[in-house]
């Protein structure tokens, strides 16, 4: 995912090709097997009872770490802006949210629907928790043009990614500003042949626990 025309961050959901109904991308386990802001090296895992690595972060231009508020970037923490908080906060139907565009986009292929739309990883986010009340906060994405985040999908899957209505998020959500929006370009690459297998990578398979709980 390309930073292609102006800062602008997405939220991004992924499902496994072969099951997409029931396997999706887990960003509560993603968070702790990792942190709550990912970067390169990290993977996006799974909901159990799959539990593999369904991408690998390649390559993360911004390469942020964490700022002097504990601010990170690429956050698993935050949901996405939705309808439903925003009609439950202010009593308005509002349709330009990431849930809404990921839930046209889940409709789009045919097999996914709106209860398939999942938390996301905040692609590009700039967000943490504040140091005296612990809460949620977001500070304008430092992500510039020509700057990208690179996966390696570790099995097939169908990815879908909102560029969020707030932009980069420097304007607070409900502040009367119309937000600054830029495209996100995505480039899908094929590679050669067996390359990866070659130098020892396989498909990530689902978890091999039995499965019995004890019963």
């Amino acid at each position: 995912i390309i930073c292609s025309h102006g800062p602008q961050v997405a939220d991004m959901n992924c499902w496994s090709m072969s099951n997409p109904k029931k396997e999706r991308f887990f960003s509560s386990k993603t968070r702790q097997i990792h942190a709550t802001h990912l970067s390169r090296g990290d993977r996006l895992w799974s909901n159990m009872p799959f539990m593999r690595p369904l991408a690998t972060i390649t390559e993360d231009t911004i390469d942020y770490g964490f700022d002097e508020d504990g601010a990170g970037v690429h956050d698993v923490i935050g949901s996405r802006c939705d309808p439903y908080t925003h009609k439950l906060m202010s009593g308005e139907d509002k349709n330009d949210c990431c849930h809404c565009n990921l839930t046209r986009a889940a409709l789009g292929t045919s097999v996914l629907s709106e209860e398939d739309v999942h938390d996301v990883l905040n692609v590009f986010m700039c967000t943490g928790f504040t140091l005296d009340t612990h809460q949620y906060f977001t500070k304008p994405s430092p992500v510039e043009v020509g700057d990208y985040i690179e996966f390696l999908a570790e099995t097939d899957l169908i990815v879908a990614a909102s560029t969020c209505p707030q932009g980069d998020v420097s304007i607070a959500c409900g502040g009367g500003c119309v937000p600054v929006v830029y495209p996100l370009q995505v480039q899908v690459y094929k590679l050669e042949d067996g390359l990866l297998t070659s130098k020892g990578w396989s498909q990530s398979e689902p978890s091999s626990y039995s499965g019995n709980h004890g019963l």
